[in-house]
């Protein structure tokens, strides 16, 4: 009889003593009623009322708005252009990433880790100051246009960045990091035995990799790509500042909100939502395979193969040199340029004046500094608001048997991610930009808490995922064990549950901040002048053509997000 067998023995013969001030488990009925009335403020009835406005036409119900709006062949076409796009940047990033992840996970050569880390940095990038730093480096007045316009006497610039060709490669360079982690990490679990039996049976290199490993990748991939249509969907930077004449759903909703046709907007923003579930009901048909898939892949995994030749492991290290270079150019070049004095760079190649003045600038004007506060305090609030909704929703959903309120609940929790950043901003400013049942009087918009009530509803289901992942690997044992030994409920979850998924939940976390430190999509629908994020700063500086500035915020924003990672990988190695 070990320990816990004789305590646990001992405590059922000899009574508890009474312990004060113990706290309670919560009950189940406390958690239903949070849940309940966040998931109705936040989700259900906002995308209700934008919904019935979009049903409503001249004071009565009827679908006019819908054939209204798709009888204009602009509309059409905007949403079709959106499908196509983001279609074409899945293919793409596929074929970036996907490769990019078996040369880094199956052979090693050297400098592999640092190339592995440096073909992830576009995940670190803001959409906003990535489309900022694209511009300042292939644009048609970027440094690389003008490099060559210079080296081959040209009239002009070699290309122009607009249209179809610039949204598809700034799309591959920023989304195809989502297949190649997502691939990487199904790698690092294939079981390999299947390959090599299969290799053993006189299947080819390419019969093995179409019919064993890509299967088994089968959950990676289609997680990479849903991600990736998603973010495609809901893009908004790179569409307003080079789409030129792409029309895309997001600008079209934008402009019609700018032009005060509130009806247009809606019902464009209902059409938005319903493309965008109906791709994740899409994605999702393929839950049985993953289950199938998953459970095949119990074996050992494949080690890594070095590149016995010196040519070959000389050819991948320059291939690798090459990329991450290409990789870190534009952030290079967003360093350059925020050095350079705002007004003096027009047709030279690089910035002729430089200065420290721009930085010196946003370190002591008040209303530059007050934008970097706004980001951090309403992203902080958005994600510790996320992590603490996380562990209710997890107390309720991830224990005893699913039952169709869970399956519910776990749907409504999804949907805030599942809807483009701008469709979730404009149902909360149209549900609670005027009194309601719901709030009475109270108007949200123009408040400063309308956007970190947008953030967290925006991004709360990654941390949610991230808890439920960690809690269906917690083994309940071990929770059980110190139930016996007399741990209540407070106890339990702090000593036991919390130390277990806190890298979960942590790596949730970290990644609601950074995605909300630098959210232009919805924060250029509801900000306030008090409550300023730095991406709205930034689109500022680049529509006053103050382009050093624009750098400067975005150099500092992304050296915050840089901070707050290395210390997030720190607390987290701790809590391993």
């Amino acid at each position: 009889m070990n320990l816990l067998e004789k305590k646990a023995a001992t405590s059922r013969r000899t009574p508890k003593p009474r312990r004060r001030f113990a706290l309670p488990a919560p009950s189940t009925s406390v958690l239903f009623l949070i849940i309940a009335l966040v998931l109705l403020y936040g989700v259900i009835y906002p995308n209700a009322h934008v919904l019935l406005a979009a049903l409503q036409h001249d004071g009565s119900w009827s679908p006019a708005n819908f054939f209204a709006v798709l009888s204009q062949r602009t509309i059409v076409e905007s949403a079709l252009t959106s499908i196509t796009l983001s279609v074409l940047t899945v293919l793409l990033c596929a074929l970036a990433g996907v490769p990019l992840a078996f040369l880094f996970e199956r052979y090693a050569f050297p400098g592999r880790r640092l190339f592995a880390a440096l073909a992830a940095l576009p995940l670190v990038l803001p959409p906003l100051v990535g489309t900022v730093a694209f511009i300042f480096l292939c644009g048609e007045s970027g440094i690389l246009a003008r490099s060559l316009q210079h080296v081959f006497h040209l009239s002009k610039a070699p290309w122009s960045l607009r249209g179809w060709g610039a949204l598809l490669l700034f799309h591959t360079y920023t989304m195809y990091p989502f297949f190649y982690v997502l691939t990487g990490a199904g790698l690092q679990r294939v079981d390999a035995g299947l390959a090599e039996a299969a290799r053993s049976l006189g299947a080819s290199r390419a019969r093995v990799l179409l019919r064993v490993t890509l299967p088994q990748l089968t959950p990676s991939l289609i997680a990479a790509a849903l991600l990736t249509f998603m973010t495609s969907m809901a893009s908004f930077s790179a569409p307003l500042l080079f789409g030129g004449n792409v029309r895309v759903l997001t600008l079209e909703i934008f402009n019609a909100r700018q032009r005060g046709d509130t009806s247009i907007a809606l019902t464009e923003t209902v059409l938005l939502a319903l493309i965008s579930l109906a791709a994740l009901i899409f994605f999702q048909r393929y839950e049985g395979t993953r289950r199938f898939v998953a459970a095949a892949m119990k074996g050992t995994t494949r080690r890594r193969q070095t590149i016995g030749s010196g040519l070959g492991r000389l050819l991948a290290a320059c291939a690798a040199i090459a990329f991450s270079l290409l990789l870190a150019l534009p952030i290079a070049t967003l360093v350059l340029v925020s050095f350079s004095r705002d007004g003096s760079w027009t047709t030279q190649t690089l910035p002729p004046v430089y200065t420290v003045s721009n930085f010196a600038h946003l370190a002591t004007d008040v209303d530059a500094r007050s934008v970097f506060g706004n980001s951090l305090l309403m992203a902080g609030i958005a994600t510790l608001a996320a992590l603490v909704w996380s562990f209710c929703v997890t107390a309720l959903t991830a224990t005893g048997r699913r039952t169709r309120w869970k399956r519910l609940i776990n749907v409504l929790v999804l949907l805030p991610w599942a809807l483009p950043g701008t469709v979730v901003a404009v149902s909360i400013a149209e549900a609670y930009g005027q009194p309601n049942a719901l709030t009475g009087s109270f108007i949200l918009v123009g408040t400063f808490w309308i956007l970190p009530v947008v953030y967290f509803l925006r991004f709360m289901p990654l941390v949610v995922r991230a808890v439920q992942a960690s809690i269906e690997q917690l083994d309940r044992a071990l929770e059980e064990a110190a139930g016996v030994l007399g741990a209540n409920w407070w106890r339990r979850f702090w000593r036991v549950r919390l130390p277990l998924v806190a890298p979960g939940a942590l790596a949730g976390a970290l990644l609601v901040f950074v995605i909300a430190m630098g959210e232009y999509v919805a924060s250029v629908i509801v900000f306030t002048p008090g409550n300023r994020p730095v991406s709205i700063a930034i689109a500022s500086a680049m529509r006053d053509f103050n382009l050093g500035t624009a750098a400067a915020y975005g150099v500092i924003l992304i050296a915050m997000i840089a901070i707050v990672m290395i210390v997030a990988g720190r607390l987290e190695s701790r809590a391993r």
